[in-house]
């Protein structure tokens, strides 16, 4: 998640919003497709940072309303905001990566499912120089092998991939647990359409 964060409310303009400020002009910009497997990487990469981002920040904005800079001085609160970006962002690497391979294991008969830790564990190592935490990245390396040994390639992209992402999203946005609770429902769809967005993208940029 190529995107540093520092604690004042100009890096958080120029960087952090920088996704979610522009997100409805990306949909306009020309698409590479996927070829090979840094093209599958890259996509990974840039998808579940986006969508990690766009949902946060909506939500955030969506909940605070008018006030909504105005927490971007509290030190605190964007202490908070920056562990539940990272933390959202590196369940939403799992599911694409999950969902991915998946799909093309079952549609092109892409036997190398191996690949998907790998893929995994390189876009989080890369993400050492964004400033990513080390905690966050050992405890999602472990998540993610926890999940590979169960994973089901033949119906994972089948069976609600995004789910956990989704969950992410309701339970590391810092949002009161009276609000969030409330809200359950619309975080959790909102996080979903954005995936099923992405998913329509992925079949399009794999077929030739």
């Amino acid at each position: 998640m190529a995107l540093k964060y520092k604690f004042n409310l100009k890096d958080i303009n120029i960087e952090d919003f920088r996704v979610y400020l522009f997100s409805l002009f990306k949909a306009f910009l020309p698409k590479k497709k996927i070829k090979n497997l840094d093209d599958l990487e890259s996509f990974i990469q840039n998808k579940s940072a986006w969508v990690s981002q766009v949902t946060l920040y909506s939500y955030l904005k969506t909940r605070m309303g008018t006030k909504y800079v105005l927490h971007f001085d509290d030190e605190v609160f964007l202490s908070s905001i920056n562990k539940a970006k990272w933390n959202i962002y590196a369940v939403a690497l799992q599911d694409l990566t999950f969902y991915t391979i998946s799909y093309l294991n079952i549609y092109f008969n892409f036997q190398e499912i191996n690949n998907a830790k790998k893929i995994y564990e390189k876009i989080l190592n890369n993400e050492l120089k964004n400033s990513m935490p080390e905690d966050i990245i050992d405890n999602s390396k472990k998540n993610f092998n926890q999940r590979l040994e169960k994973i089901d390639w033949n119906n994972y992209c089948k069976s609600k991939p995004f789910n956990q992402s989704a969950l992410a999203l309701y339970e590391w946005a810092p949002v009161a647990q009276e609000l969030k609770t409330l809200d359950r429902k619309i975080v959790l769809n909102s996080m979903i359409l954005k995936w099923e967005n992405i998913e329509k993208e992925f079949i399009k940029l794999i077929n030739f």
